[in-house]
């Protein structure tokens, strides 16, 4: 298995918000909730588009929903 994405989200924060079903968000973005499952967990990053897609779901800015950390100095 591929080690996880360092990229992470507050995908679960946002459906809370919504009150939206895994389920729902799948079907509002055309993926599987097997998918959202594995974005909010951390194992799978979407695509650029897709991103963008659950971020307009939810009606906010893709960065309100994504994160990438800063590289550490080396």
């Amino acid at each position: 298995m591929g080690r996880a994405t360092r990229v992470t989200n507050s995908i679960r924060v946002h459906r809370a918000r919504l009150d939206m079903t895994q389920a729902e968000l799948a079907d509002r973005i055309g993926v599987t909730r097997q998918t959202v499952i594995a974005i909010e967990q951390g194992r799978y990053s979407p695509s650029l588009e897709m991103a963008f897609q659950i971020a307009r779901a939810f009606g906010v800015a893709l960065d309100d929903v994504f994160a990438y950390p800063a590289e550490e100095p080396t």
